[in-house]
């Protein structure tokens, strides 16, 4: 499956999730989860506000579709995620048996849909995800850049809550 219209569609829609977050005073990420071109759920970092680890974006939006669709597998859907997925996010949305990961900029420190692993194309897993990477990659890129920036000129530690 290609890149369409669609997909840059739903991109900016979980761009607009992670502005969301940053809001918050969380790390900028945004994720939307569609089947059949039609939006299931959608998540955004919340880790600090709830101090849960596994806040992230990604797991955020896989809870709230299986909830809505009675399944923990979510079949023939697609994430879009602004940043590659850690391991995390990559070992849930295997779980799930999610068809199609699109994401936005690599994260080259943790990131487990190529640039440190690929656990979403791992062969020895039961199930591989289809993926697209760089979908508005620049911009979901400068979210972070942005993001981070701030907080070191306001001296805010990673740790610090908002």
């Amino acid at each position: 499956m290609g890149v369409s219209d669609s997909d840059q569609k739903w991109m900016r829609h979980a761009l607009k999730l992670a502005a969301k977050a940053a809001s918050l005073g969380e790390v900028p990420v945004g994720a939307v989860l569609v089947k059949q071109g039609e939006l299931v759920s959608e998540g955004w970092n919340q880790p600090i506000k709830g101090n849960d680890p596994t806040a992230h974006a990604e797991i955020i939006a896989i809870r709230q579709a299986a909830e809505k669709m009675a399944n923990y597998r979510l079949p023939d859907t697609t994430l879009y995620v602004t940043i590659e997925p850690c391991s995390m996010c990559a070992g849930a949305i295997v779980h799930a048996r999610i068809s199609r990961v699109v994401f936005g900029a690599p994260e080259p420190r943790s990131g487990a849909a190529g640039s440190v692993i690929n656990l979403l194309q791992n062969k020895q897993f039961n199930h591989q995800v289809e993926l697209t990477s760089g979908m508005l990659a620049e911009e979901c890129a400068q979210v972070l850049k942005d993001f981070f920036r701030q907080r070191r000129a306001n001296k805010i530690h990673p740790n610090d809550q908002a």
